[in-house]
């Protein structure tokens, strides 16, 4: 597939009408791809949070939510729409969302091989690199104001 097959379109809502869709991408990309622990997968933090997917032609392909603390995590695109703009399109309505709210930063938790792409969104590192689930991750912020 490569490219989306349409326009690629964001909704953003809470936890209740985006999970099913959200947890297959997570699954998908975290628990299969990524051999992470299903256990660890859905958490307290779901049900608090808002929840983007990006829709392709109606087809969830990717997902992301932003935390009341203005963190955003879960950043999951199935492989297919990697590299296309789909991971770009969450992040920055995410960021746009916790900027409307009167948020002055943005955190994230980055896996280390995907740094370069959130520095493309103005987020820096800042502290040590470190291990989460036996992948090497980095803090990264970007200021909203």
């Amino acid at each position: 597939m490569g490219d989306p097959q349409g326009p690629v379109t964001v909704t953003v809502g809470d936890w209740a009408t985006q999970c099913e869709q959200a947890t297959a991408i997570r699954m998908a990309v975290f628990v299969r791809e990524q051999q992470l622990p299903e256990a660890d997968e859905i958490d307290a933090f779901d049900s608090l949070s808002l929840h983007a997917l990006a829709l392709d032609s109606g087809r969830a392909v990717g997902t992301a939510r932003l935390l009341p603390d203005a963190r955003i995590g879960r950043m999951s695109v199935l492989p297919d729409w990697r590299r296309s703009g789909v991971g770009g399109l969450l992040l920055e309505r995410l960021v746009a969302i916790a900027a409307a709210r009167g948020d002055l930063i943005v955190e994230l938790s980055a896996q280390v091989y995907v740094l370069a792409f959130y520095a493309r969104h103005g987020f820096e590192a800042f502290g040590p690199i470190y291990d989460d689930a036996g992948i090497a991750h980095q803090s990264m912020r970007r200021r909203l104001s």
